[in-house]
């Protein structure tokens, strides 16, 4: 969860707040003795002072295994590291290439204190990005542990976030036969989540990420959880602009937290615009949660997605659909814009995105 509005085109966000990176062992000094012929990899002249990638890339370090995904250990030696483009309070992220192949690489800070905290999202990461293969899920590479930092290493998203992008477009609007396609890949990916008995836990746009073919994935695993024992999960975690009611007063959930964050991002793709615009992260949870605000509906929105949106985040988890349902209403909706609606298109007129209570 880097802040929002950073660049997130790649492996996903893993922190909200963003601060420096200052663990005494990653502070880069003038005199270290390292260079880019010490390093396996290649490291770009605009990165020779930074500290997370020369750790990740000092070959006079060990490079530990995964336990249980020995087979996913990336060699280094393969790995080129390219420009740094966003950075949250845990690490980086950067574009690079593996085996050839446009990458991203999340290096994560091995601090002492957070170590634990960070090994267990680590091996989270790790093993649902391993688990996980879907279309709408982003790919996994590879990963490696160094004696300072973690790496995690997926494909690479050319076309940035749906947030980045919608942020591009000044707000406005996508062709609504677009915003449909990309809501369908949205739910698919996110049925096959539910499936496994997963939960996302931070699904937003800045974790959904746009290739080539305009395909929409799935990023930022690293708070998901497996679903057992819900009263026990952390609370802090999501992006309060997204985030269901009952995670903001940290009070026992489920993998219907999704189904809720799905309906805002539903509300994204159509209005184009940032959700609770006029209020600050803040004033959003507590408007969520105490006024049972949400976002206004646009006055030319089909009912069926008008419908999607509105059970999606209902105060009551029980009243949200399963993902299987929301899939099934999507294509309906496709259908319906793809044979009916000459110009499929939302006309939003709303100049400030306000919310109704």
């Amino acid at each position: 969860m880097f802040g929002e509005g950073t660049n997130n085109s790649s492996v996903g966000s893993n922190d909200s707040h963003t601060r420096m990176l200052d663990h005494q062992g990653l502070k880069w000094r003038a005199n270290d003795n390292y260079s880019v012929a010490n390093l396996r990899g290649r490291v770009t002249h605009a990165l020779s002072n930074d500290a997370l990638a020369h750790a990740l890339m000092d070959n006079n370090s060990p490079t530990d295994g995964l336990e249980n995904f020995e087979e996913w250990t990336i060699d280094l030696r393969k790995l080129n590291m390219g420009e740094a483009f966003a950075q949250g309070a845990f690490g980086k992220l950067y574009r690079g290439t593996y085996n050839g192949e446009d990458v991203a690489i999340k290096i994560l800070e091995r601090g002492a204190n957070d170590a634990q905290f960070m090994e267990q999202q680590f091996q989270q990461e790790v093993m649902m990005l391993a688990t996980l293969k879907h279309p709408n899920i982003v790919r996994f590479i590879g990963a490696c542990r160094k004696p300072m930092v973690w790496c995690i290493v997926t494909e690479y998203a050319k076309g940035g976030s749906v947030r980045q992008f919608l942020t591009q477009r000044q707000n406005r609007a996508v062709p609504l036969k677009v915003a449909v396609k990309q809501a369908l890949d949205v739910a698919r990916g996110m049925a096959y989540v539910h499936s496994l008995g997963l939960i996302h836990r931070d699904l937003k746009s800045d974790n959904l990420l746009i290739f080539g073919d305009k395909s929409i994935k799935i990023a930022d695993f690293g708070v998901a959880r497996i679903e057992v024992h819900t009263e026990g999960m952390t609370p802090e975690t999501g992006t309060y602009r997204w985030m269901a009611p009952e995670m903001i007063q940290h009070r026992p959930y489920t993998h219907k937290v999704d189904v809720y964050s799905f309906g805002i991002v539903l509300w994204e793709l159509i209005t184009g615009m940032l959700p609770f615009q006029n209020m600050t992260a803040v004033q959003a949870a507590f408007a969520v949660v105490n006024r049972n605000v949400r976002p206004i509906l646009p006055d030319d929105c089909l009912p069926v997605l008008r419908e999607i949106m509105t059970r999606c985040w209902d105060p009551n988890p029980d009243v949200r659909p399963p993902f299987a349902e929301i899939v099934a209403m999507l294509e309906s909706a496709e259908n319906e814009v793809m044979t009916t609606i000459r110009k499929a298109r939302f006309r939003c007129c709303i100049t400030q995105p306000m919310t109704t209570e």
